[in-house]
């Protein structure tokens, strides 16, 4: 989910444990405990740092390791220590364990998206994306704000939080509905699907689609229970090429190929260079395709210049590859 949810999750755990006799009992241990379900629930996303090194580093690593078995066990061990220091007074195992939650809270919400996390890492790498929540969702954000000024005027924040939770478990089962809907409807239209990728939007009733059969690749989307078919690719394997053999090495294109499952690729040969593009079919927006990795190579096959991530416009990927000068 985005930051802004995880934190109304995170002030929603800290209103709930406020039932907790234990974590009421002194001002340290609930201040402690309410800081920590906060931070708890933020701590996983860490590794958006990651940013500032480069996108491949991103691409690779977010909702990675940070998202994994061992993080989930670390990350409470090491915010309830960190947060003694300031509190040592607090109860250690009651503030661990709703620190804990916490952390749980936000790795489990963040497996419903179409990103998804390496949440079952040390066993295994691949990614968990049910693809039934976007990863931002106005009616959870919105209830949770609901939920947390209902309890800073007065009301019980177990009856409170509970009631949303309840409220919420049923908008999933909805999700869950929608979205095999959508597959169901998709293997109607079209004959041979191999696999079927649906990514959720932040409206309710759309849904982008990435279909793949044994011959294409087809690009949809669902909107208010019809399927609509934009685009349709001949399905290419990845040539054995010098050019791609030499484009694949690259940092940005490498990450790009670890990240995305559905994908077509473009050769182009220039004067003074070559230019190899592949591009992910899952994220189709106005009629194009923002999540892209570049590579262009001299006349020798050596990189001049690569480039991978969201860009919205020729424009502007033109300027992330230095042809243009900003």
């Amino acid at each position: 989910m985005d930051t802004g949810t995880h934190v109304v999750m995170g002030l929603a755990l800290g209103g709930i444990a406020t039932i907790d006799p234990v974590v009421t009992a002194t001002p340290a241990t609930a201040q402690a405990v309410i800081l920590g379900t906060l931070i708890g629930s933020q701590a996983p996303d860490l590794d958006t740092i990651l940013k500032l090194r480069n996108n491949a580093h991103y691409i690779r690593n977010h909702r990675g390791i940070t998202h994994s078995l061992p993080a989930v066990l670390l990350w409470p061990l090491l915010i309830t220590c960190t947060l003694l220091f300031f509190f040592p007074n607090a109860n250690l195992f009651h503030l661990w364990i709703w620190t804990f939650i916490g952390v749980i809270l936000h790795v489990f919400v963040d497996i419903f998206n179409a990103y998804g996390t390496q949440a079952l890492r040390p066993f295994s790498n691949k990614w968990v994306a049910l693809g039934v929540i976007n990863t931002f969702d106005p009616f959870i954000f919105l209830i949770h704000l609901l939920g947390i000024i209902i309890w800073k005027v007065g009301a019980h924040p177990g009856i409170t939080f509970f009631t949303i939770y309840a409220i919420l478990l049923l908008y999933y089962i909805i999700r869950f509905r929608m979205r095999n809907n959508v597959e169901k409807a998709i293997r109607a239209k079209i004959k041979n699907v191999t696999e079927v990728i649906i990514s959720p939007t932040y409206r309710f009733n759309q849904w982008h689609i990435a279909v793949v059969t044994d011959e294409f690749f087809y690009v949809a989307r669902a909107k208010n229970d019809e399927i609509i078919i934009h685009e349709k690719f001949a399905k290419r394997p990845i040539p054995d090429t010098p050019v791609i053999k030499a484009a694949i090495k690259d940092k940005n294109l490498s990450a790009f190929l670890s990240f995305s499952p559905v994908y077509r690729w473009e050769v182009d040969e220039y004067d003074d260079y070559y230019e190899v593009r592949f591009i992910d079919l899952r994220y189709r927006s106005k009629g194009h395709y923002p999540f892209v990795a570049v590579v262009q190579l001299d006349l020798d096959l050596k990189i001049i210049n690569s480039y991978t991530g969201w860009i919205f416009s020729e424009e502007k990927l033109r300027k992330k590859l230095e042809l243009i000068p900003s």
